[in-house]
């Protein structure tokens, strides 16, 4: 009997928290990590007699992030309560949106092992988030009313995702987007950027679905792919075996690098939506719609592409750039300071994203601005620095805040290019060195190597390198 083989059947639900100053249904703080239950309200609360007001702010960023992802707006979307008990849900219900949404329909393009993929969206719906249990300091579990009722997006894909590996590019896509327009903070660590997987297997070549399972708990996109990987091997090991999958809620242990079983998974009936009694349906006007998308920025995708096009940079150079719209802008504002495109893409990626990791994560906190790495750049391409006397002109410059000639002055690292000052150098360093010229005569030609850090050492770093390689071949051979 031939085995088949799988072919998995991923969609992700992606919760993100807006970063709207007030809460989606009244007039609360949202905001993280202030003490316990000083955010909170009768409204969040859900106590007798209080009413929901539905926060613009928020319908105005869910639009904007639709958009982006080519969904259709509806003109008319329903609030409803979805309807279930936990313990961080004083509710026992939560105001979210069900059979008509407020976005519908779009797709995000991804690259994932080298090839091109679409991934549709089915849906982009607002709603409520819960409050939060803390289990970890007291002997029962504590619980912060403070999020109850912080605005969520949540995106829900197609099952369209074939790989763990394409469910980690989705994930990075929509985080560029959601970073872009500056809708979410995307931190994950803090919750605000939260994940949900469905994944079956189905026979290659078949179309009927296979039972699903949900995976949950998962804090990076690392644990997303790590998460998907399992499972899709569990599986794997099920029907092989004859067994049948049972649908049910994972959650993932990153620290066993496991999933384990949470709950026999629910069902839309179970949670017996039915209208939000006390919120009117949500209306947008198209010139509305229309306002909003005019005002979106340029989108990750459409930069990545400009920046091959138009700078020649290559895909890996252009995806890291675009990744945030910070150092993209950082990057093309360099470029306009009159620095080489190939040239600023490299140091960008090298000493500037070393810098934010090190220091300020904003590139506008940088005392290297844009116009002082030109120069420096500019310093370089006339061979008056060296490559590795620049990288210590920028860290002069970023910790002195200074201006990159008086760094160099400061620190004696103008580059010596004068052939007759160099020829002199060289002649020393190998007259020092009679054993290891006669090994390299011999043909041990990696002496060269050594002969070129001999004179950079002579004088003092300050040697072209280029000159010098020059002058030791001529006089080598």
């Amino acid at each position: 009997m031939t085995v088949p083989e799988y072919e998995p059947v991923i969609g992700l639900e992606v919760h993100a928290q807006l970063k709207t100053s007030t809460k989606i249904f009244c007039g609360c703080a949202s905001v993280f990590g202030d003490p316990a239950n000083t955010h909170a309200c009768p409204v969040c609360l859900g106590l007798p007699g209080a009413l929901p007001v539905l926060n613009r702010r928020a319908v105005d960023m869910a639009i904007c992030m639709g958009k982006a992802v080519n969904c259709t707006i509806r003109d008319k979307s329903i609030f409803a309560r979805k309807n279930y008990f936990y313990p961080d849900l004083p509710k026992g219900y939560q105001i979210s949106q069900y059979d008509m949404p407020l976005c519908e329909h779009g797709w995000v393009d991804v690259r994932a092992h080298g090839t091109a993929r679409r991934i549709g969206i089915t849906r982009i719906h607002l709603e409520e988030d819960a409050g939060k249990l803390i289990h970890d300091q007291d002997a029962d579990s504590l619980f912060d009313a403070n999020r109850c009722g912080t605005p969520l997006m949540e995106i829900v894909s197609e099952p369209d995702i074939r790989n763990a590996r394409e469910a980690f590019a989705y994930l990075g896509a929509l985080k560029r987007i959601l970073s872009y327009l500056d809708i979410c903070d995307c931190n994950m660590e803090e919750g605000s950027l939260r994940c949900d997987a469905n994944i079956s297997l189905r026979p290659k070549g078949q179309d009927i679905f296979g039972t699903k399972t949900e995976l949950k708990n998962m804090n990076s996109f690392r644990g997303v792919e790590k998460a998907l990987e399992h499972e899709i091997v569990r599986q794997t090991e099920l029907l092989d075996s004859g067994q049948a999958v049972t649908q049910q809620t994972f959650l993932w242990n990153a620290q066993k690098n496991r999933t384990e079983p949470m709950r026999t998974k629910e069902s839309a009936h179970d949670y017996r939506y039915f209208p939000e009694p006390d919120l009117t349906p949500l209306v947008v006007t198209c010139e509305r719609v229309e306002e909003l998308a005019q005002a979106l920025p340029e989108l990750p995708q459409a930069r990545f592409e400009r920046f091959t096009n138009e700078f020649s940079l290559s895909t890996d150079h252009a995806d890291v750039l675009t990744e945030s719209r910070a150092v993209a802008d950082y990057f093309e504002n360099t470029v306009r300071e009159g620095a080489d495109a190939r040239a600023a893409a490299t140091w960008v990626m090298g000493e500037v994203l070393r810098m934010l990791k090190e220091g300020p994560r904003d590139p506008a906190l940088l005392k290297v601005s844009p116009k002082r790495l030109a120069a420096v750049l500019a310093l370089v391409a006339s061979q008056t620095l060296s490559a590795s006397a620049a990288k210590r002109v920028l860290g002069h410059i970023e910790e002195r805040d200074c201006e990159p000639e008086d760094a160099v002055e400061s620190l004696g690292l103008r580059q010596i290019s004068d052939t007759g000052a160099l020829k002199r150098a060289v002649r020393e360093v190998l007259d020092k060195h009679p054993a290891e010229c006669e090994r390299y005569k011999a043909g041990e030609k990696k002496l060269l190597g050594f002969f070129v850090g001999q004179a950079m050492r002579s004088t003092k770093g300050k040697g072209n390198p280029r000159e010098i390689n020059r002058i030791l071949n001529e006089l080598l051979n």
